[in-house]
C-alpha cells in the first residue's frame, strides 16, 4: 500500500522517516522529496509498505499526529494520472 505523507518537518531525513513507518510493517519503498537546490526536505514523501493492513495501521496512527511541532498528513496515495503530453 502506498500513502502520503504531507506536513513534514523540513529538517527530517529518510533514516528518521524510516523509523517512524517501520514501527507499522515492512517498508518496501521511500521516497522523501527534496528541493533540488537546497537538499531540504519539501515537507512530504512517499512511503510503499509491504501489507495493506501496515498500510492502514500507519495511516490510523500517524494522519494527524504532532510530530517535531508539526501536524502530519497520512493518506492512502493516489495513482498517477496519464499526462498526454504537451499540448
Amino acid at each position: 500500500m502506498k500513502l502520503f505523507i504531507g506536513n513534514l518537518p523540513y529538517d527530517i531525513n529518510e533514516t528518521e522517516l524510516r523509523e517512524l513507518f517501520s514501527a507499522h510493517g515492512e517498508v518496501v519503498d521511500m521516497n522523501l522529496i527534496l528541493d533540488q537546490f537546497s537538499g531540504r526536505s519539501k515537507g512530504f514523501a512517499f512511503v510503499e509498505m509491504s501489507s495493506r493492513s501496515g498500510g492502514q495501521q500507519a495511516m490510523e496512527d500517524l494522519n494527524k499526529r504532532t510530530y517535531k511541532n508539526r501536524q502530519l498528513v497520512c493518506n492512502e496515495a493516489k495513482p498517477k494520472k496519464k499526462s498526454r503530453g504537451r499540448r
